[in-house]
């Protein structure tokens, strides 16, 4: 009996030594397991050599890329100044200083349209190296606010332009510009984005516009930043800085880059863009409460003016109407729909999806040509 009682201990205890092994060994791989993955992001592999980022790294890389940014930012003016630079003193006020942003290597540059002036206008750009060139509005639009110059030069430094559909709330940004002039080209400030699709409405002379789906952040904008770049932490280029509000610290707002990347893309590779033209103008409902409170739908565009010489004029399309697709493509904004306007050709057919009181017809389109 009592080696039976001896044998089932000792087969106990070989029984819970083995479990044992087999629970530290499970812990010690899973832990191995997390410590790999734990520096997954900041791994750099050569060969079979691997290297670890080290935070002070992690801050140089950032530096340098926000320097490599800066380089592609230009100084524009109105008026052509005497001497090599337009960054001299007073240079807002004498020569209204704005900002730009190079987009190609051949010198198509982008900024807003109150800076460079309107289409076939002429403007002055300087370089980083401080030298003057001429320069000539290729297109612009005033609703948007935007615009897109043209340099005779090639071998440029050109920022890289990245995605503002793919943006979040929280994401450190970066805006640059020439707030001060000379003394403060290229300044660099520091934010977040603090909200999208945000839509304000400005006071300008005898008429009021209304800027929607813009990019909300706290970085700050000055007066003279006014068509600088807003870019992310890879120096991609999101959006266009356009709006302060003045009542109030930290709240600046950019237009995103998506609005019109089809026009850039158009005249880097093909050196030439057709506008097509649709002819309506309308508000999407963040808008429309600075019109009329009664007015209520949950998404699409509210059409408010249609050129009647236009190619919407022999359709059954009226003003009070809501848009709310075109094509396949549902459609929230202004901007979005002129964005997919900008994919398109004088001439090529679009299908509008349009609401009125709660009935759907599909119309088809021709596209005009925007002159």
């Amino acid at each position: 009996m009592y080696t039976v009682d001896k044998k089932r201990t000792k087969k106990i205890l070989v029984f819970f030594l083995i479990m044992a092994m087999v629970s530290l060994f499970t812990i010690l791989a899973y832990t191995l397991y997390l410590d790999s993955h734990t520096y997954e992001y900041n791994k750099e592999v050569t060969g079979t050599k691997i290297s670890y980022k080290t935070e002070e790294e992690i801050v140089n890389e950032t530096e340098n890329i926000i320097e490599t940014a800066t380089s592609s930012v230009v100084g524009i003016s109105k008026l052509k100044n005497n001497g090599t630079s337009i960054f001299l003193e007073d240079s807002i006020s004498n020569l209204g200083l704005g900002t730009g942003v190079l987009v190609s290597e051949n010198g198509y540059i982008v900024t807003n349209e109150h800076v460079s002036g309107e289409k076939y206008s002429n403007c002055y750009i300087t370089l980083e190296n401080g030298i003057n060139y001429s320069g000539t509005v290729v297109w612009s639009d005033s609703y948007l606010d935007l615009s897109i110059i043209k340099i005779n030069m090639k071998g440029l430094p050109y920022i890289k332009i990245g995605d503002s559909d793919k943006i979040k709330i929280g994401e450190n940004v970066y805006a640059i510009g020439n707030p001060l002039g000379y003394e403060f080209q290229r300044t660099v400030t520091a934010g977040i984005i603090s909200g999208t699709k945000r839509t304000i409405k400005i006071e300008e002379e005898d008429r009021n516009i209304y800027m929607e789906d813009l990019i909300q952040t706290d970085a700050t904008i000055n007066h003279g930043n006014s068509g600088g770049p807003l870019i992310n932490q890879n120096g991609e280029m999101i959006g266009i800085t356009s709006v302060k509000v003045t009542d109030v610290e930290g709240i600046g707002f950019a237009i995103p880059i998506n609005t019109i990347k089809p026009i850039i893309e158009k005249y880097i590779n093909e050196g030439n863009f057709e506008e097509a033209y649709l002819g309506v103008y309308g508000y999407d409902k963040e808008a429309i409460p600075y019109l009329d409170y009664s007015i209520r739908f949950e998404s699409g565009i509210y059409v408010a003016e249609i050129d009647k010489t236009g190619p919407l004029k022999n359709t059954n399309i009226a003003e009070g109407d809501i848009i709310e697709k075109i094509d396949d493509y549902e459609i929230t904004t202004m901007s979005q729909l002129k964005s997919y306007i900008y994919t398109k050709k004088p001439g090529d057919k679009v299908n509008l999806t349009v609401k009125r009181k709660e009935v759907e017809r599909t119309i088809e389109v021709t596209l005009g040509n925007r002159l």
